[in-house]
């Protein structure tokens, strides 16, 4: 079994259309070549230099190494792992299909294999932080090779994708770089490891109940008066919030919180919207550590206007812009400090 990393597009954009049609798509636009009718490697260099007149040699280079295994490499049986732009977590698909060529498109959805995806979306914690980086690989399509990943991964399906054991991780045995394609890093896997640091610390300072406490503290740096139930059975909803100095404007926000490392599923989501209407809100926000199972989001669309959904990615963007604004007791517990890195487009070589 060989394991491959696809992305779902360079900002996720394509996620929801690969999970709800059970497949995988090259995602470069333009791309409208039948890469199955290619026998040599040289009749994709030389279609992509027609397609790219504007790219250098490395990187037409580049977009070959990727697009022949696609077509040509990758196997029935075969796993591919899909980091989520939405969510702190990572899919994993089996492949059920050859590669296919659709001439119409629509445009960039030319080339595709039908996948099975296994489970619901994965905590990224769940992973060793070695199998991170290697997810993290700069590259779109590529082999996961270090590490002894295949047989890591496949072990995780078999425990019903169990976070890795110490023993597992440390038994990893590292493949020579001349025989593994994931040696180079997106510069966004640094943001996403700093993002898993925060959260450790985060679940080490706000867990269980606690966590209610750092979305409150949120919602007062936005601006609201908030009620935050006590712990324990809390009618449906963890925090009241209100704009204005005494919480007597608008919006009204109903808030549910839950820490649990699991994705939360839909009955969850509809208990919020049933206690909007018990408290009197016009909307509600329900925020979930563990993000939400794949259907949620497509469900909830006629609920757009009401109801918000906060991943881990949600609240730290939420943390960043108000983190200034924060009590003080807060940011003691949580010391974060803002950095600025150079982030490298694509085609930045060309």
């Amino acid at each position: 079994m060989t394991v491959w990393l696809v992305r779902a597009g360079k900002h996720g954009e394509f996620e929801q259309k690969f999970l709800q049609e059970n497949k995988v798509y090259v995602t470069w636009d333009g791309l409208s070549a039948d890469l199955g009718k290619m026998k040599e490697k040289q009749e994709l260099f030389k279609e992509m230099t027609h397609l790219y007149p504007d790219f250098k040699p490395k990187a037409i280079h580049n977009i070959v190494s990727q697009l022949w295994p696609f077509a040509h490499g990758m196997q029935k049986g075969d796993l591919i792992v899909m980091p989520s732009k939405m969510q702190p977590a990572i899919y994993i698909a089996e492949i059920t299909g050859d590669y296919k060529f659709e001439s119409h498109g629509p445009d960039p959805s030319y080339h595709y294999r039908d996948v099975r995806w296994i489970g619901d979306a994965i905590p990224r914690r769940n992973f060793g932080q070695d199998l991170l980086h290697s997810f993290g690989a700069f590259m779109t399509i590529c082999r996961i090779t270090r590490n002894n990943a295949p047989d890591r991964i496949a072990s995780m399906w078999k425990s019903g994708w169990q976070p890795e054991t110490t023993q597992a991780i440390t038994k990893a045995a590292s493949v020579p770089d001349d025989v593994a394609a994931d040696t180079a890093t997106d510069p966004t896997e640094i943001e996403d490891t700093a993002h898993d640091r925060i959260a450790s610390l985060i679940q080490a300072k706000f867990s269980g109940h606690s966590l209610t406490r750092l979305v409150d503290a949120i919602l007062r740096a936005q601006g609201y008066t908030t009620y935050v139930s006590p712990e324990g059975a809390d009618g449906g909803v963890d925090i009241l919030a209100g704009s204005g100095p005494l919480g007597f404007g608008t919006p009204r926000l109903c808030v549910e919180v839950k820490s649990e490392s699991g994705p939360i599923d839909r009955p969850s989501v509809d208990k919020l919207l049933g206690a909007m209407t018990k408290f009197g809100a016009q909307e509600g926000l329900f925020v979930s550590w563990g993000g939400f199972k794949k259907n949620v989001q497509r469900e909830l669309a006629p609920t757009f206007f009401r109801v918000r959904l906060w991943t881990q990615n949600e609240l730290f963007e939420a943390l960043f812009d108000n983190y200034e604004k924060l009590d003080a007791e807060i940011k003691a517990e949580l010391p974060l400090k803002r950095i600025w890195t150079l982030a490298l487009q694509d085609g930045d070589e060309r």
